[in-house]
């Protein structure tokens, strides 16, 4: 009788298997690695220049920030809706690997536009709007491929580890993007900032190249890409609850209590310190995020996974709150105020990272292959047009009430939504990982 299974060894620090076993996942991940730095000085300059142009947070909010590339409030809201769900029918009718290789050159292309009317001195918010708005487009369609990728290339039992690692260099990025964007913007200006993100994302396209053909499977009757093939994508979800209360959590804390629109205006008034201290407040989310990630190795034995979901989106707006209600009541010019908010940031940023690596898991596994480019559609529209709105809701709640208010009343929110779902959601709060149900 051969003897039992050893018991997996309990690990503290990230899982690399997925990178020493999977090659194509490591081109994949190298190269976003490097690109995302770049990407996230953009992200970040974006914000500064149009603040610099309109001194207005609400224009910040209309241009947006998020994840990969910035994108413009309402005029992007539409491109990244109609391309996010019809790009995702797309992956699901190409060649991934193409798909993503196309959508990612037009995103360099337009990063060198950017980084020109930067040396241009052209100094047009509509320009810029104009300009992040397309990034949004190629961004709606690169997304998904890339996404749809990963799970046709990694075991299913290595996917919360290869979410980690993705999670953790995206966070990376978002640590050292802001702290560069706010060195170069202050020493030389915007364009060196463009500049670096045009160069570094050469990165991403060899990182594409690298990997072999991915073919999708396609389900019997599935259609050519267009409505009738996004509508099949929409009825998949409609009967699967707990994939649609991933998106859910993730719109309560995007929606209700995403700040990073109100650091360019605490960097210039409140707290002082300009585009630096923005640098520092975003670069204090991310460290939460890299060291989530970091020690994320206990996470690939997590069974409750919706369960982690809630309390994670939970802490997140809790942490949020905080962070408004010391900007409510600490005094200006208190030494420890600055670093009070960017320790909130990070916790923020933890809880966000953790939430994220198992919702990613949950959609993964509960997506047939046919189907993962359109549900990954659905997840690019969640998760970049829910802090789309969210840089709306809190510009203008900032505007009318303070930057300090509009954080707590948004944390707040954010904890007390996210608690009414687990409540009318029992099945995601039962969630197991061993046992997945749809």
């Amino acid at each position: 009788m051969s003897p039992p299974p050893a018991a997996p060894r309990w690990r503290l620090l990230a899982d690399t298997t997925p990178l020493r076993e999977v090659p194509a996942f490591r081109w994949l991940w190298i190269g976003q690695s490097l690109a995302g730095i770049g990407t996230q000085l953009t992200v970040v300059t974006v914000g500064l220049q149009v603040f610099a142009l309109t001194s207005s947070t609400l224009a910040v909010g209309l241009v947006g920030l998020v994840g990969l590339v910035g994108l413009v409030g309402l005029v992007a809201l539409v491109p990244l809706v109609g391309l996010g769900l019809y790009g995702g029918a797309l992956v699901d009718a190409h060649d991934r690997r193409r798909v993503a290789l196309l959508a990612s050159a037009v995103l360099w292309v337009l990063s060198l536009a950017i980084a020109a009317q930067a040396w241009w001195h052209v100094d047009s918010v509509g320009l810029l709007y104009l300009l992040v708005g397309l990034q949004s487009a190629a961004f709606a369609v690169n997304n998904p491929a890339r996404s749809a990728i990963v799970p046709g290339i990694v075991p299913r039992e290595l996917l919360p580890a290869a979410n980690a690692l993705s999670g953790t260099t995206n966070a990376v990025a978002l640590t050292t993007g802001p702290l560069l964007a706010g060195v170069l913007v202050s020493t030389w200006g915007f364009q060196a900032a463009y500049t670096v993100d045009a160069v570094t994302f050469v990165a991403a396209l060899v990182g594409v190249h690298r990997l072999p053909p991915m073919r999708p499977e396609v389900l019997p009757g599935s259609h050519r890409p267009g409505l009738r093939s996004v509508l099949e994508g929409v009825r998949f979800l409609a009967t699967r609850p707990n994939l649609r209360a991933t998106f859910l959590a993730d719109l309560c804390a995007m929606v209700l209590a995403m700040p990073r629109v109100l650091y360019p205006a605490l960097g210039a008034a409140e707290l002082g310190g300009g585009a630096r201290t923005v640098g520092l407040l975003g670069a204090g989310f991310a460290v939460g995020s890299v060291l989530a990630g970091l020690l994320s190795g206990p996470l690939g034995g997590v069974r409750r996974q919706g369960a982690v979901v809630v309390g994670c989106v939970a802490v997140y707006g809790a942490s949020i709150a905080a962070f408004g209600l010391v900007l409510v009541l600490a005094p200006d010019g208190t030494g420890g105020k600055l670093w009070t908010c960017v320790g909130l940031l990070a916790v923020s940023g933890a809880a966000d990272a953790v939430s994220s690596v198992f919702r990613g898991t949950i959609l993964q596994v509960a997506t047939p292959d046919a189907l993962r480019g359109r549900l990954q559609g659905v997840f690019v529209v969640v998760v970049a047009g829910g802090p789309r709105l969210g840089d709306l809701v809190l510009g203008s709640a900032a505007t009318g009430v303070g930057e300090g208010t509009a954080a707590l009343g948004g944390g707040v929110a954010c904890v007390v939504a996210v608690l009414a779902l687990a409540s009318a959601q029992r099945g995601f709060w039962r969630y197991d990982a061993r046992h997945p149900a749809p």
